[in-house]
């Protein structure tokens, strides 16, 4: 009944009232003027023969955690294309660039029943996998209204929807009814989905452990290494302000018992890499910025990674990272990237962004968590100077983390059902 009374409140205020708020958006430049077609259902790429597979998500995050399971479902079906829906002009950008051969993007529709029908006609998907925490009432009920199998991916339910959901009970049991099956990104996820109305819940893992390699320019990695020759090194990767000031002045204590060491800082938001470098040399330190090739020198302490895209390189070159967004508040940064690439990880008290990645790499011993500075200080000496400790825990983080990345697996083998 909600649905029903949702489509018919929609077709009515779209004239009145959405569609100006969405020629605002193409004015912000929110919308892509020369697409928007797409945006009402009007496809602007011929359907290819065969069987399609249909990935959404949101926006650059939730897409670019499709790209490892839409290569495995590539190279499983030989014979398959993929679209993937999202709805920002960024994301659509970032998919232009990265999707493989075979696979396409479109922009999902402004859910509008008019619209979402006339998609869902024209593309009929063999199958639907939904990335996005939203559930947009119009699109989800045209699917369902096709057959299509529509299955919830890496699907997350944080306590503040859980509660809300809960006060709409009703609501939620037939937006989920619309699902044919939910994967939750956790068993507590999943086990909130099924309170909430969904039929079928589970929990196969979380897709971010299967994320690909990030890339590495080797002549690049070449050069940096011919740099730092045979010097002792740690890298802190992701750091948000106030955490370089920290790092570097637990640079400047280690340095009494490695007096030769290297320290390299990656930060989340690489143009502050300037003003880190100002700080740090406030402290009395010697800095080199990479945004200015600068080089590391003998009498370097600390190098600025402030580049983009090169994030794989500083992991591949470092043996000892620390995960940067959790010294503060923020919640903590991607910790299982390193531990792909036989890293050993430090995170710091505040990752509540990635609690249950958290949570089983700690039961594996593949991950190490320190409360403040000073901890993490003594952490990185250790690692530093007992090389069976470091390479332990090395071993028990690209273990950990490879053993996780089964979930894309698991996944398409779930999947495979439906196409």
């Amino acid at each position: 009944m909600f649905i029903k009374i949702y489509n018919a409140l929609i077709t009515i205020l779209y004239p009145i009232a959405i569609r100006g708020y969405i020629q605002k958006r193409k004015e912000r430049g929110k919308e892509d003027t020369k697409r928007f077609n797409e945006r009402i259902g009007r496809p602007t790429k011929k359907r290819p023969e065969g069987r399609l597979v249909w990935l959404h998500g949101a926006s650059v995050g939730e897409s670019v955690s499709m790209l490892p399971l839409i290569q495995k479902i590539l190279e499983t079906y030989p014979d398959t294309h993929v679209m993937v829906t999202t709805g920002t002009v960024t994301s659509a950008d970032v998919m232009n660039k990265r999707l493989p051969e075979r696979a396409f993007h479109q922009y999902i529709p402004i859910d509008n029943p008019i619209f979402t029908r006339r998609f869902v006609k024209y593309w009929h998907p063999d199958v639907a996998l939904w990335f996005e925490s939203e559930f947009w009432p119009a699109m989800l009920s045209s699917i369902k209204k096709r057959n299509i199998p529509l299955i919830l991916i890496n699907g997350r339910i944080s306590n503040k929807s859980f509660k809300r959901w809960q006060q709409f009970d009703f609501i939620s049991k037939e937006l989920l009814s619309c699902f044919t099956l939910c994967l939750g990104q956790s068993e507590e996820d999943a086990y909130r989905l099924r309170v909430l109305g969904a039929a079928n819940a589970i929990c196969l893992g979380n897709l971010k452990y299967a994320g690909l390699p990030l890339p590495i320019d080797e002549d690049k990695k070449q050069d940096i290494l011919n740099q730092i020759k045979d010097r002792p090194l740690w890298l802190a990767s992701s750091t948000h302000n106030d955490e370089e000031v920290k790092i570097a002045s637990i640079h400047k204590r280690l340095k009494a018992d490695f007096p030769n060491l290297l320290t390299i800082i990656a930060p989340r938001h690489p143009p502050r890499g300037s003003e880190i470098q100002e700080k740090i040399n406030e402290l009395g330190l010697k800095t080199a910025l990479r945004s200015k090739n600068e080089k590391i020198t003998p009498g370097t302490d600390i190098y600025i990674a402030d580049t983009i895209g090169e994030m794989g390189l500083w992991y591949d070159i470092a043996d000892i990272v620390f995960i940067g967004g959790s010294l503060i508040p923020h919640g903590g940064q991607n910790f299982i990237e390193p531990s792909r690439v036989r890293d050993a990880a430090i995170v710091g008290p505040y990752m509540h962004n990635f609690t249950d990645a958290v949570n089983r790499a700690k039961k594996a011993d593949a991950l190490i968590q320190v409360n403040d500075v000073l901890e993490l200080e003594e952490q990185v000496r250790s690692l530093l100077s007992n090389k069976e400790l470091r390479e332990a825990k090395k071993s028990l983080a690209y273990n950990w983390a490879t053993k996780e990345a089964k979930v894309l697996t698991d996944i398409v083998e779930k999947v495979k059902g439906f196409i």
